[in-house]
């Protein structure tokens, strides 16, 4: 018997464009023959199903069903492509946990910790996961420039604590860029970190659970055409993303040791995609995604297609490892 999919796509942030892209991916490329996908678009101003033909049937929030044509149909899966809150900062997964409805990415209280830059990175450090340097600052404390400076140097990057695809985030080199730099990251979140810049290789790897073990996918290498790895660069073509990655064995090694261990020790599920610096051999540690991107252009599904695995198959194992 066919199993009810709701692929929820959009959510409440900058991201919810790129969410929309990646819902929409799903929904072409899960096998037919045994799911009934149902696009659902969830924003701030309504939760609905978007039919095929355009016309929309609100979601009922108590059970998150909907009614079509006076037949009430309920999921037994959701499939989460909402990139940002609350698809990935655990709201959606604690509701949905509340509703007993499986769901594809990790828990709430994972997907809340790997969400928020500072508390992951404070939890992994006596792991003996390396990172930059960092500084944190909230909305409304005084700005220290001199203390910020003394404390990660320049140039240093100013993100936002809580955001993604490289929202209100900016790299400074000179201590008067400082404050406007800061004032960008406060648009996307009212918590920001402040880290010092690695010089090194980028790569990205992707954790993923599939046929019921985990699995680290091939490493990509980002090479920015940019200063750093932007909202441009990731998706106007303004990088090279090189899957496998040009790195030695040693340090192909090193990484997915400590990717593997990231997402076993964390306790996640589904897709991760987590991003390190090499300096030398030892990669640091900059974020780690439990919800990235799924476009064909995306990172994670060009490394499962290196890895001989189809975005059907893909997309069908994510399902499979939720019901499971």
């Amino acid at each position: 018997m066919k199993k009810n999919i709701a692929i929820i796509m959009g959510g409440y942030s900058s991201e919810y464009e790129i969410s929309i892209k990646s819902g929409n991916v799903v929904y072409q490329h899960l096998d037919k023959t045994r799911y009934r996908s149902y696009r659902v678009i969830i924003s701030s101003e309504k939760w609905v199903y978007l039919a095929n033909d355009g016309t929309e049937f609100p979601i009922d929030k108590s059970d998150f069903s909907i009614e079509i044509h006076n037949k009430k149909v309920n999921f037994d899966c959701v499939f989460n492509a909402i990139h940002g809150t609350p698809g990935e900062d655990g709201i959606l997964q604690a509701y949905f946990e509340l509703l007993n409805i499986p769901q594809t990415s990790c828990n709430h209280y994972q997907a809340a910790l790997t969400f928020n830059k500072r508390d992951l990175l404070s939890t992994l450090k006596p792991y003996g996961i390396k990172c930059a340097t960092s500084y944190y600052l909230n909305l409304g404390e005084p700005i220290d420039e001199d203390e910020i400076i003394k404390t990660v140097g320049l140039p240093c990057f100013v993100k936002a604590n809580r955001a993604g695809s490289s929202y209100g985030i900016s790299k400074v080199y000179e201590r008067e860029n400082l404050k406007a730099a800061i004032a960008n990251a406060f648009t996307e979140d009212n918590e920001i970190i402040i880290e010092s810049f690695l010089d090194g290789t980028e790569v990205s790897v992707g954790v993923i659970t599939y046929n019921n073990e985990v699995t680290v996918l091939p490493i990509t290498e980002i090479v920015s055409e940019n200063d750093f790895f932007d909202y441009e660069a990731k998706y106007q073509g303004k990088s090279q993303e090189i899957t496998p990655a040009r790195i030695t064995k040693t340090q192909e090694a090193n990484v997915v040791r400590w990717a593997e261990y990231i997402y076993k020790t964390l306790g996640l599920k589904g897709y991760t995609r987590s991003e390190f610096i090499f300096i030398e051999d030892i990669p640091y540690l900059l974020e780690v995604n439990t919800t990235p991107g799924l476009t064909e252009e995306s990172i994670l599904p060009k490394q499962a297609k290196a890895a001989g695995i189809s975005l059907e198959k893909l997309f069908g194992s994510a399902i499979d490892e939720a019901l499971r």
